[in-house]
């Protein structure tokens, strides 16, 4: 899967320094992975969540919320946002 872009995970990680290494470690598993839908991901990351058309990962024990669109067919995962858990509460898709 290729992530587009670390650009988001790094600013977020500035900011919230704890988050830092929990989302370069999910980055990581991401980019050494080939998933072929929804079932493939979850195999992988148990918590992960779809909501409309986008996928939601816990980051660092449930404390971040990083969502996502993916599109399969192209194993292109796109970063929409790195929210706290409080932050998560109120976003909506």
């Amino acid at each position: 899967m290729r992530l587009i872009s670390n650009k988001a995970l790094g600013e977020f990680g500035l900011r919230r320094k704890a988050a830092s290494d929990p989302l370069q470690a999910w980055r990581k598993l991401i980019e050494c992975k080939t998933f072929g839908g929804f079932a493939d991901l979850k195999r992988t990351f148990n918590s992960v969540e779809k909501v409309a058309e986008f996928y939601i990962f816990d980051i660092a024990g449930n404390h971040y919320r990083l969502i996502a669109a993916i599109h399969f067919n192209t194993q292109k995962l796109y970063v929409r946002g790195v929210l706290t858990h409080a932050e998560y509460d109120d976003w909506r898709p």
